[in-house]
This record gives C-alpha cells, structure tokens and sequence, in this order.
C-alpha cells in the first residue's frame, strides 16, 4: 500500500472508553430478521512484499512478564545531513542574537570562502531511530563536550508565545533541561525515565559509533503515526482481560504481529479459535476493533459457543503492539476517525485477506463491529464497502457512533459525507449488508461537553436508523439501558447467539 502523510494532533477532544462492565437490561427496541447467506467469497490479498514479510505469526505473549529493559540490546539508526550554504546560513541566523557584529561578518564570510572553494561542510545528525520508533530529543555530539562547545535549541519560551534561544554547555545541563520540559508538557515521571534514557542511549552511539547510518533522506517524521513512540515502553499491564479465563483458552489463541505500510504502523491481532476447532470446516469471523479492551471478550464468547448457546465463529481483535497505549484518544483517533479510509483499505485488503490464507472462512457471514470512534469507523466501513472489490464481512455492527467527533475546525473529516452515508444509495439501490445499530439509553449526558450544537450520540443513531429504514435495509435497532459502553459485554454476547444460532 501506499504510504501516506500523518499530521499529528496537538490537542485531542475526542475521548471514548470502552471497558467490561455488569449486564444492563434492554430496553424497547425495534428490529429486522437478519438474513443468512451461503454464498462463498474469495478475497484477494494486496499486502506488500515489505508487509509480508513483516507479518510474524505466534503463540500468546500478552501473559508474559515483561522482559528488563536493561537486559534488552537496541539497535540505533541515524540519518546525518550534509548542509549547503544556504542551510549553514540559516542556521547561522538562528543564533545571530548570540553573537557580536563582529562574530557574525566573521562566520557568514567562512560559509561564503567554503562555497566558493566547493569545500563540503561537515555532516550532522538530523534524525535517528531507535528499534524503528522515532527519536524526539536532540542531538549532543562528542564535539560538544569539548570544553570551548556548547549547544544551541531553538524552543518556545514558557508563555509559549515566541521562540527562544537556549545554550547549553554541558550534556548534564542539557538532560536537566529536557527533563523540566518533558515535565511541564504533562509526561509522566516514567515516560520522562525512559525519554532521558533514549537522549543518552543516542548520545552514546554517537560517541561509541555504534549505530546503523541512514540515507540521507530516508526518515519522514510526518510518516510516523506515534511521535511520541517509546522504544522501552511495555503496555501489556493495560489490557483489560481476566487472566484465569485466558490462561484456560491461551492455546486456542494466536498472536499476529502485521504490518501496515499506509499508516506506517504494527498491528496486533489475536485470533481465538472456538471449542473443537477444525481446520478442515468453514467458520464465519466475528471481527472486534479496539483490541486493547475487547480481546477481554474472547473469553465470555468461547463460553456462549463452549455452552453451545451459539454456533462456531472465529473470534478477531485488532490491537496495538505492546509498545503502543491502545486506550490513547490520540492513537483511536486518528486511526477509526481522521485515517478512517487507511485502516479500512488494510483491514480489507491486507488482514481479512491474510487471515483467509491462515483459516477456512465464510467470509459471507462474517462481522465487522465498532463502538463510539469505532462506530465511526464501521459506519464509514459498511457505506464504503461497494467501492472494493473484496467484500469481508456480510454484518455490521455500530455501536454509540461519535459522529459528532467529525467536527473539527483543523481537518477535514468529511462530516457531509458522514451524513450522507458517503454517497452509497446515489451508487446503489439496495443495501446487501446486514446491520445493527445499538447504544446505551443513558448515554447522551456522557459527552454533553462535545456536541457543540451537533447531533448527540443518540440523535446521530436514531437518524442513522431512519435512512436506513427508509431504503428498506435489513437493519436492527436496539437501546440498552446504559451509559457509554457499559452495554458492550451483553450486546456482543446477545448479537453472537442471534447472528450465529446453534445449528
């Protein structure tokens, strides 16, 4: 696939958790017979060679202990540039408020001398790595420690209203500082632990000359979708799932690491495999986002079909690696919201088609589901479905969609087109999809402070089920009496034995 450009976020308004709570009971619903069909689809994997080979299938290691950091080797990468005489000039410019007339002339006349002569200027880092997540510091080179160097940052003073110059004569004032700053922009006192650590680890490579040189040219920082990635963080402790209940199922389980090369990041994705599993049978997926709090579903689902309350079905969760906070508005907002149409072309035409050549699927009664920017995110997923020539999943289920998240005065998020349905009954006729809308009762009060004169969640659902009423959808509407997400247990449990009756 092809890479494309993340714009990171400076502030994110966009709050939605989901977590296992108590069941709720359900309130006045209506609802549509969902429809069955048998028909076999064969999809067509598009994954890159770059993202095969990236793919690492596996045993469960989210029960594992996380390894010591200390006990880790890391690996550095560093891309160096060659400045021209007009980058040595602007940099000189930027500390023109350091320098006397005198020192300025001086310095301006030996970058004119240097061009004239076609001597090349000395090398320097400008970007670097470490075990693939971008480095955020700067940069102390071995030069600085001389005693007669010192460094320069240009940074925002604390009112934030212009910029500064700061010197630095030593590395220790340096880290002193980056703590401070780290501490005033909101990091935690481990985030700024581990944040000080990468500042030493590249310093000390680029001392020791023990790191892998980069082409110039070869980082894009708007290309990492985690400008804040910490290559020492281990986030296992943040699942929500029952250990017990795991361990009894662990090898019913496996664990895929897949990359994805349009948004430029590593997916996790654990596949439950149901009671008696054979591989020579054909099973529908039941496909849930938001991996970090919904693989603790797994459990309560193998038991409704262990019960046989329900028949087989290969359960899926799309997850973060471990390196990566899954419960952090900023990574469920760009991906399910501002990315909407990149992680659909992966789950389409990378995942789904990857799992296929791995399990037996009937990919005609499999499940996509998503709740708040998930269902944001399944809503863009069902209307779009007719423009891709692979078709995964025959249910949809969208649950309390944060449509009027799509209202933002910095991007363009298409909220028209949200509203619309993305054009879908202008192309077709009919919709052949079956789908199931669902939220809690109570919920609207739970982001009163977000609407801003838009729709409420509930008002948004409600809508949504009167277009697709009117163009006779095969669809079903159900309230909980809930808040948010507290309704999600019993929903995905509910729609399991209704969707997939015992056969």
């Amino acid at each position: 696939m092809k890479k494309a450009i993340v714009i990171f976020l400076s502030m994110i308004m966009l709050l939605s958790a989901n977590a296992c709570s108590n069941n709720t009971e359900i309130s006045d619903s209506t609802s549509s017979e969902i429809v069955q069909t048998a028909e076999p689809i064969q999809l067509v994997n598009k994954m890159t060679e770059t993202e095969r080979s990236k793919v690492n299938k596996h045993t469960l290691t989210l029960l594992d202990e996380p390894a010591d950091i200390e006990d880790i080797e890391h690996k550095v990468s560093i891309e160096f540039k060659t400045p021209t005489p007009e980058d040595m000039l602007a940099n000189l410019e930027n500390m023109r408020d350091k320098m006397t007339d005198d020192e300025y002339e001086q310095a301006v006349e030996g970058i004119n001398k240097m061009a004239e002569s076609g001597e090349s200027y000395p090398t320097y880092p400008v970007y670097a790595l470490i075990d693939g997540c971008l480095y955020s510091g700067m940069f102390w080179e071995p030069e600085n420690d001389d005693d007669d160097n010192y460094m320069i940052i240009t940074t925002y003073n604390d009112e934030m209203s212009e910029f500064e110059n700061i010197t630095f004569y030593t590395f220790e004032e340096y880290l002193d500082w980056a703590a401070k700053d780290y501490k005033k922009n909101g990091f935690s006192d481990d985030m700024i632990k581990n944040k000080i650590r990468q500042i030493q680890m590249v310093r000390d490579a680029l001392k020791s000359g023990d790191y892998e040189t980069l082409p110039e040219g070869s980082i894009d920082p708007l290309l990492f979708t985690d400008p804040y990635a910490d290559p020492f963080a281990d986030y296992r402790n943040i699942w929500e799932y029952d250990r017990t209940a795991v361990e009894a199922i662990k090898d019913s389980i496996d664990e895929i690491s897949i990359y994805d090369e349009e948004l430029n990041t590593e997916f996790l994705v654990h596949v439950t495999l149901p009671p008696n599993y054979d591989k020579d049978k054909t099973y529908p997926v039941f496909f849930l986002t938001d991996g970090v709090w919904r693989f603790g579903n797994h459990t309560e689902l193998c038991k409704v079909m262990e019960d046989g309350d329900s028949d087989d079905v290969i359960l899926v969760s799309l997850g973060y690696n471990y390196k990566i906070d899954g419960t952090n508005a900023y990574y469920r907002f760009t991906h399910l919201i501002q990315e909407r149409n990149k992680l659909l072309d992966f789950i389409t035409d990378n995942l789904m088609p990857y799992l296929g050549e791995n399990y037996n699927i009937d990919y005609a009664n499999s499940s996509l589901y998503g709740h708040s920017n998930g269902g944001v995110f399944t809503h863009n997923a069902l209307f779009k479905s007719d423009l891709y020539e692979n078709q995964p999943f025959g249910n949809y289920i969208i649950g309390s969609p944060a449509f009027w998240g799509l209202y933002d005065e910095v991007f363009d998020l298409d909220s028209e087109g949200c509203q619309s349905d993305y054009g879908y009954f202008d192309r077709n006729n009919t919709l052949d999809k079956n789908v199931f809308l669902c939220g809690g009762s109570l919920e609207d009060p739970d982001y009163a402070d977000s609407y801003n004169g838009h729709d409420t969640t509930l008002e948004g659902l409600a809508k949504l089920n009167e277009r697709l009423e009117s163009h006779n959808a095969n669809v079903t509407y159900k309230l909980y009496e809930s808040h948010h997400y507290q309704f999600i247990p019993e929903m995905l449990t509910e729609f399991l034995k209704e969707t997939y009756p015992k056969q």
